[in-house]
């Protein structure tokens, strides 16, 4: 069981209380995400699990451009 009741399709975006779509039969998710509390306890866990408190961790985040790359690629991109 969902830990929310409203699930919408991944594919046809249909609203339903299944997690499988009634509509195309594929799998729904929850509508939207689940209420944040300042007073979470199990965030500690999902920090080790996800391994966000590791020094590497950082290095795998994905990195966007440095401003002059983008520059120039705006630049190749109207020419």
């Amino acid at each position: 069981m969902a830990k929310q009741r409203m699930q919408q399709c991944l594919t046809c975006g249909a609203f339903s209380l299944r997690t499988v779509c009634p509509e195309c039969g594929e799998r729904a998710q929850a509508a939207e995400p689940l209420k944040w509390s300042p007073e979470d306890n199990r965030a500690a866990l999902r920090r080790k699990m996800k391994g966000v408190e590791d020094k590497d961790w950082p290095s795998q985040l994905a990195t966007l451009p440095s401003l002059d790359q983008m520059k120039q690629n705006q630049v190749l991109e109207e020419e």
